[in-house]
């Protein structure tokens, strides 16, 4: 899976070697590839052991510098590359109380009971409680195994990004990080789940499909994000449960966008109106994300809408109508009131 996009974005990148400058954003014009790589600098991108089952994708120039030592990790006025032992350390500390975390809670919660009889006499909020542990038991396998390959990353130096502006200056590990677990766990709004859930496939997803799908002068908007959440889908296997689950995650964001939009609506001295909203965000992306990842999980059709049959639905209805109502209540940017005196 990670491969597949390695052998993408060296090709999208090479080709926009031969693209004029004005027609290329940012991030294209830095990491485009005007020299075709050699086949052992190819291979070695494509097949660098500490990221080829899991991840993380990374660019072929990132790749390039740290393998010749240049950028970022050419000696500076900082100083040398720094020692990755400590991040290190904390990656497989942090790996190992994934795993103890997945260990215990699995026999707790496992996928089979969705199909046991015992569950369809359980009544809706314990089925849709059942769901979210299910969901939160599962994660930590993920946790577990991104945390391993973060600690590969790190120690092979290629995880380097930098160093902060703090005096001392302390060095970055960015191009390693794969997922926030707070950060994912405590989401205020599904829109932020993307910048921390396999966060360089995230970001990978949106440099190469997201932004290259919208055109010159004009904004991305509902099918932007529903083509890429269908392209992550098609990437992850051609299961129904994928497929259904990124449909639902388009859903789940489109939805989330439109609860925010009207809470920044709220003037700011309509504070506990702007908290009612943002708490309602909260547990609109809790609600349907844990309800959507049970067709991530249990990838059958049958059982993805046996489950989602089970509440009703209600992860779908949902977002539906949150979309809906955002058409017949738009947000409209709320005015100071020196604007409004002028």
């Amino acid at each position: 899976m990670v491969l597949t996009l390695k052998v993408i974005s060296c090709a999208m990148n090479y080709n926009d070697g031969f693209v004029k400058e004005e027609e290329l954003n940012e991030f294209q014009k830095k990491y485009q590839l005007i020299k075709l790589p050699s086949l052992i600098e190819y291979f070695g991108y494509c097949l660098c052991c500490g990221s080829h089952f899991a991840g993380p994708v990374y660019e072929m120039k990132d790749y390039l510098e740290w393998t010749e030592g240049k950028g970022i990790w050419a000696c500076s006025d900082k100083g040398p590359s720094p020692s990755p032992y400590g991040a290190t350390l904390r990656a497989l500390v942090q790996a190992a109380f994934c795993m103890a975390m997945h260990l215990y809670l699995a026999p707790y919660y496992p996928l089979s009971w969705f199909t046991e009889p015992m569950y369809e006499e359980w009544g809706f909020w314990k089925k849709l409680s059942y769901q979210y542990m299910a969901g939160f038991t599962m994660r930590w396998k993920y946790y577990f195994i991104w945390s391993i390959s973060e600690a590969a990353i790190i120690i092979s130096g290629l995880g380097f990004s930098g160093w902060t502006e703090s005096s001392p200056p302390k060095p970055k590990w960015v191009r390693a990080k794969i997922i926030d677990i707070l950060g994912f766990e405590l989401a205020k709004s599904s829109v932020l789940m993307p910048l921390v859930w396999n966060i360089q496939v995230s970001t990978w997803l949106r440099h190469y499909v997201y932004e290259r799908l919208v055109k010159k002068g004009k904004k991305p908007g509902f099918f932007q994000l529903l083509a890429t959440q269908t392209v992550s889908a098609v990437w992850h296997g051609l299961y129904p449960g994928y497929i259904i689950f990124f449909v639902q995650s388009a859903l789940m964001i489109a939805g989330s966008r439109v609860i925010y939009g009207w809470e920044k609506a709220i003037p700011a001295n309509m504070s506990l109106a702007k908290k009612a909203l943002a708490f309602m965000n909260f547990a609109y992306t809790i609600l349907v994300m844990n309800y959507s990842c049970v067709g991530f999980m249990v990838l059958s059709l049958h059982e993805t809408l046996a489950s989602y049959g089970s509440v009703y639905y209600i992860g779908t209805i949902l977002p539906t109508a949150v979309i809906l109502l955002g058409y017949i209540i738009p947000a409209k940017p709320a005015r100071s009131k020196a604007r409004k005196e002028q």
